[in-house]
Formats: structure tokens, C-alpha cells, sequence
């Protein structure tokens, strides 16, 4: 038997129970997979909320780290033994072991540890799409980037720098930004309530910034667009604050002339090709030492405490299972 988190209807954290189930033999291109580690991501806070409707079978999660253990018809790679770590549909991570689409498997090299591939998989693979797709970032490019001390705010920081980026992060707290500035920020706003707008003019000299990340929503994105030059970019790419209130296309143009982009790391990871070039792209960052990522461990069964703590902002970097 394997033990799950199942959601007994979308609502609070308090809604996750443990349960178990019994998993049905590998299909035909599927594999087998003993998980070590398991990635918590604000996308399966908003599974658990209906925001993003779950399967019937109702197991959240995008991410996991684990052993190949048994192969389905048709399968040549991974090999049973293999440590892989996987991520994207179908949703349902939140297993002691389960079954998974061959193709989604990576083989994981023997420098990156379970725990830093569960702390960076998704995450990596959403600081790719942004930094690469959304908006291509390069020497010259100024980034903002809210939460910055939170999972994705930190690697996302430390990549744009990497790139020849200047970063802003925002923080609510003294102590987040000082993990900010260690993550590589060059300026660093504090307080939920600070006025951001104001200070990114003061340091743009007016001219705002070339591209901007918010995955706060809320209030906060369209104060957000106040803070993108002319031609710019705002990224919407969450909602941890409470939904994004409706925006007027005056807001964006043509006195402005923003663009606004709300992108999904799940379609990124749909297409076969994106999702290999961006997998390996994070791996070889984490090689590198320009992806580095501190993890927060929970059993298994503390899955609703890791997304209670998630969602209160009481974790700086990112949270992960295990079983």
C-alpha cells in the first residue's frame, strides 16, 4: 500500500488528509517511481484551493525525487535503480511511490542530492521560462522581482544576476532581506506595505525597469505596472496575496505601452522539447553553483503544515516531503 495526501474538498490546508491507496502495475510507458523528496510549490496550494482543479483521485503536486523501481511495457529508459527526479502532469506527487510517464523521468547526476532537486526542480524550471522565454535576460537587463527571498524569488534572483541582470527584490521583512542580498540582490525594498513604485523610480532614475515578476497579485500588480519602462514586461505568475483584481487594457496602453504576460510553468513542461532543454539548463546551474537552494523538510503526513507555513510567509527558500 502507498501512502498519499488526498484532498477531501478545495478549501484550507486543513482539508489534506492521509490516506492510503493501492497503486495498479505500470502501464505501457510508464515507470514506477519510490519517492525520496517531494517539492511543495504555491501551484499546489492553488490546487488545494480549486483555483486549479484537481483529478478525481484529488493528490496535489507537480514534483517528486525518487528510485525507478519497476518499468511498463515498452520502457528502455530510465532503468530500474535509476534516481530521477520528474515534474509537470499528471498532478499527484504527494505519494509515497507512484506510477509516471516514462518521458517525464530526468536522471538526476550524483553531485545533486535528493533534497536539492526537490528544492529547485520547478522552481529551476519556471526561473528558465521567465528568464529565457518570458523576457530574454542579459547584461544590461534591470529586474524586479517580488518575494525574493521566498523558493523561486531566490533562484530567480541569483540566475538574472548570473545572466549580467541588476536585481530589485522586494521582501516584507529585515530578515528576508538579508536573505536576498545573500541570494545576489542588488536592491532590495522592504515592507509589505512599502511604497515599491516610488523607491524602483529613485533607483531607475525614472526610467523603470525592463521587466518585472509578480507572484504576489492581489493589489500588488497593478502597482506593479507603474514600475515597467515603456515596452517593458510585467510577468504574472501567482497570486499568494488573493486574486488579481480585473485590469484595464487602458492600464497597459498605449500611453504606457507595457506588456503583460501570465504564464504557466505546467504548459512550459507540456511540450517534450521546452521541458528537457529547460530540466537540464537547471542541473547544470545546480552543478555550476549558480543555483544553490536551502530546503525546509516535512513528513509526508505534515504536508498541511508545510502549506499553512508556505502560505503565512513564515519560510524563507523552498519546502519539501518526505515520505
Amino acid at each position: 500500500m502507498t501512502h498519499a495526501i488526498r484532498l477531501k474538498s478545495p478549501g484550507a490546508a486543513d482539508q489534506l488528509e492521509s490516506v492510503t491507496i493501492e497503486l495498479p502495475p505500470p502501464g505501457p510507458d510508464e515507470i514506477r517511481v519510490r519517492q525520496t523528496a517531494i517539492g511543495v510549490n504555491f501551484i499546489d496550494i492553488y490546487q488545494r484551493m480549486g483555483l486549479y482543479p484537481l483529478p478525481p483521485v484529488a493528490i496535489p503536486g507537480v514534483e517528486a525525487v525518487g528510485v525507478v523501481t519497476k518499468l511498463g511495457a515498452n520502457v528502455t529508459s530510465p532503468r530500474i535503480g535509476d534516481r530521477i527526479a520528474y515534474a509537470g502532469a499528471p498532478v499527484g506527487a504527494y505519494t509515497s511511490e507512484r506510477n509516471l510517464p516514462a518521458w517525464r523521468a530526468v536522471i538526476l547526476p550524483e553531485s545533486v542530492t535528493d533534497e536539492v532537486a526537490a528544492s529547485v526542480f520547478v522552481k529551476g524550471i519556471t526561473a528558465h521560462m521567465l528568464l529565457t522565454r518570458v523576457y530574454p535576460v542579459g547584461s544590461g537587463t534591470t529586474v524586479l522581482i517580488h518575494s525574493a527571498a521566498g523558493g523561486l524569488g531566490q533562484l530567480m534572483t541569483r540566475w538574472a544576476r548570473h545572466l549580467g541582470a541588476t536585481v530589485i527584490g522586494t521582501v516584507g521583512s529585515d530578515g528576508k532581506a538579508a536573505t536576498a542580498r545573500n541570494a545576489g540582490a542588488h536592491h532590495v525594498i522592504i515592507g509589505r506595505d512599502a511604497d515599491f513604485a516610488s523607491a524602483v523610480a529613485e533607483l531607475t532614475e525614472a526610467r523603470g525597469v525592463d521587466v518585472a515578476y509578480d507572484g504576489v497579485g492581489g493589489a500588488t500588480l497593478a502597482k506593479t505596472l507603474q514600475c515597467v519602462r515603456t515596452f517593458g514586461v510585467i510577468a504574472s505568475i501567482g497570486q499568494s496575496a488573493g486574486a488579481i483584481p480585473p485590469i484595464d487594457v487602458e492600464d497597459l496602453g498605449p500611453r504606457r505601452s507595457v506588456m503583460l504576460a501570465r504564464p504557466s510553468v505546467m504548459a512550459y513542461m507540456n511540450g517534450t522539447q521546452d521541458y528537457r532543454v529547460a530540466a537540464e539548463a537547471v542541473l547544470s546551474a545546480v552543478r555550476d553553483g549558480i543555483l544553490r537552494a536551502t530546503g525546509k523538510p516535512y513528513r509526508l503526513s505534515d504536508a498541511a503544515q508545510a502549506h499553512a507555513d508556505l502560505e503565512a510567509g513564515r519560510s524563507s527558500g523552498s519546502l519539501y516531503l518526505v515520505p
